[in-house]
C-alpha cells in the first residue's frame, strides 16, 4: 500500500478521496490555491501545500507545481479526481516515467478512450454497438454533409477531445450544417486546443445511461450496474439514478457485458465509465468511456456496497479485485442531487459566501460536500458546492427520501438549483420514470406556461 498520497485537485471530491485515505491508514496531503489557503480539503489533509494563486491554469492545473509539491512531501502516489488533470494523458503519462503511481487508467488508457473519434473506431472494430456516424475524424464541412446525407438528420457534431457539452452541436437540416460545423469546430479550438470534429446520428428524446467499471492490473473487470444520468441541461447532469427505471434485469446483463467488453478491448485499469444511449426502442449505443472517477460514483456505491475510491487506490496499488461479476449484486435504489451554486432558472453562476448551511440528515440520505457556514464560493471553479445522495429500498422509497432531504437542506448567502430539483422531485412524469435527455426542456416549457 501507499504511504502518502497526493490529493491533486479541490472541493468535494478531494474530501472524499483524504477520507478513503484516512481509512486506508495511508497519509494525505492536499494542494490548494491561494484562494483556497483555508479549505476544508486543507483542513482534513495531513498536510498541505499552496500551488500557486486562484486560477486553476497556474494551480490545480499546473503540472510542474503539482509534481513538485508530491517530490516536497514524498509522496508515492498521485488521485487526480475528476475535472482539472482526471482525464489528461500527458500527467498520467509523467507521472509514470518518474516513478509516481497516478491513481487511475494508464496514460495510455486516457489517450485511447479521450480522443472520442478514435474510441469510436475502435469500437466498430471489436464489433460494438455504435451510434450510425462518420469512422473517424471529418476533415471539412463537405465531408461532414455526406455523412449527415448517409445516416439522415437530424446529426450531432461532436469534438474529438470534448467533454461537459463544449464542441457540440446538434444539425436538424443540412442548411444549418456549415455553420454547426464552424461554430463546433472554434468552441472545440477554444475549449480543448484540438479541433477534430467528428458526426453520429442524433436520436430524439434517448436515455443517457452509463455503466460503472473496475478492472485491476491483472486485467479482471467488473461492471457494477448502470446509471441514469437522462435529466441534464445542456450536456450537464443534474440528477442520477440507479438503477435506472428504463433498464430490466435482461438489458443490464447485457450493458454490463459490453462496458466489460469495451474495457478489455483497451486493456484498461483501474475505475472507468462506459456511456451508452439508449433509445425508444430498448437498443443501446456506446457514445464515450470516460477514464476516472465520476461525479455521480456515491450512487453505485449505495446500492452495491462496494467503495469505489478506496477501490481505485487497492487497485493502484497493485492488490487485486476480491470479487468476480456473480458477487456484484445491486441492493435498493440510489440517487444523486448535484447542488449548484447557481440561479435556478437561468442557471448562471452565484458566486458569493455561504452564510448558512444546514445538510439534512436521516435514514439513507447522505451528503459529499467541502462546505459549511461561513465558505467562499469563488467564482474561478465549478459551481458544484454538494451532492445529495439518497438510498431506499426502492425507487418510491428514494423518491420520498430525496423530497424531504430537499426540504430540509439550507443554503443561504447564494443562490442554488434547490428551488429546481424540488420542482422536478414534484413533476409526475419523473415520479414515474417517464423522461429522457429532452426532459428539463420540456419541464421548463410547461414551468414557464
Amino acid at each position: 500500500m501507499f504511504k502518502k498520497i497526493l490529493v491533486a485537485n479541490r472541493g468535494e471530491i478531494a474530501v472524499r478521496i483524504i477520507r478513503a485515505c484516512k481509512e486506508l491508514g495511508v497519509r494525505s496531503v492536499a494542494v490548494h490555491s491561494d484562494a483556497d489557503a483555508d479549505a476544508h480539503h486543507v483542513r482534513l489533509a495531513d498536510e498541505h501545500l499552496c500551488i500557486g494563486p486562484a486560477e486553476p491554469a497556474l494551480s490545480y492545473r499546473n503540472i510542474p507545481n503539482i509534481l513538485s509539491a508530491a517530490e516536497i512531501t514524498a509522496c508515492d502516489a498521485i488521485h487526480p479526481g475528476y475535472g482539472f488533470l482526471g482525464e489528461n494523458a500527458h500527467f498520467a503519462e509523467v507521472c509514470e516515467s518518474i516513478g509516481i503511481k497516478f491513481i487511475g487508467p494508464t496514460s495510455e488508457n486516457i489517450a485511447t478512450m479521450g480522443d472520442k473519434s478514435n474510441a469510436r473506431e475502435l469500437m466498430i472494430r471489436h464489433g460494438l454497438p455504435v451510434l450510425p456516424g462518420s469512422e473517424g475524424e471529418i476533415a471539412s464541412e463537405h465531408e461532414a454533409a455526406a455523412v449527415a446525407a448517409k445516416i439522415g438528420y437530424p446529426v450531432i457534431i461532436k469534438a474529438s477531445a470534448g467533454g461537459g457539452g463544449r464542441g457540440m452541436r446538434v444539425v436538424n437540416k443540412e442548411e444549418d450544417l456549415a455553420h454547426a460545423f464552424q461554430a463546433a469546430k472554434a468552441e472545440a479550438a477554444s475549449a480543448f486546443g484540438d479541433t477534430g470534429l467528428y458526426v453520429e446520428r442524433f436520436f430524439l428524446e434517448p436515455r443517457h445511461i452509463e455503466v460503472q467499471i473496475l478492472a485491476d492490473e491483472r486485467g479482471r473487470t467488473i461492471s457494477l450496474g448502470e446509471r441514469d444520468c437522462s435529466i441534464q441541461r445542456r450536456y450537464q447532469k443534474l440528477i442520477e439514478e440507479t438503477p435506472s427505471p428504463a433498464v430490466d434485469d435482461r438489458l443490464r446483463r447485457e450493458l454490463g457485458r459490453v462496458a466489460v467488453e469495451v474495457a478489455q478491448a483497451v486493456h484498461y485499469r483501474n475505475a472507468g465509465t462506459v456511456e451508452f444511449l439508449l433509445d425508444k426502442d430498448r437498443r443501446f449505443y456506446f457514445m464515450e468511456m470516460n477514464t476516472r472517477i465520476q461525479v455521480e460514483h456515491p450512487i453505485t456505491e449505495e446500492v452495491t456496497g462496494i467503495d469505489l475510491v478506496k477501490e481505485q487506490i487497492k487497485i493502484a496499488a497493485g492488490m487485486s479485485l476480491p470479487w468476480k461479476q456473480q458477487d456484484v449484486k445491486i441492493n435498493g435504489h440510489s440517487i444523486e442531487c448535484r447542488i449548484n451554486a447557481e440561479c435556478p432558472e437561468k442557471f448562471t453562476p452565484s458566486p458569493g459566501r455561504i452564510t448558512r448551511f444546514h445538510p439534512p440528515g436521516g435514514p439513507g440520505v447522505r451528503v459529499d460536500t467541502a462546505i459549511e457556514t461561513g465558505s467562499e464560493v469563488s467564482c474561478h471553479y465549478d459551481s458544484l458546492i454538494a451532492k445529495l445522495i439518497v438510498h431506499g429500498v426502492n425507487r418510491e422509497e428514494s423518491l420520498a427520501r430525496m423530497r424531504r432531504a430537499l426540504d430540509e437542506c439550507v443554503v443561504e448567502g447564494i443562490k442554488t438549483t434547490l428551488p429546481l430539483h424540488r420542482r422536478i422531485f414534484d413533476d409526475p412524469d419523473f415520479q414515474k420514470g417517464r423522461f429522457s435527455t429532452s426532459f428539463l426542456e420540456r419541464f421548463f416549457a410547461a414551468y414557464s406556461a
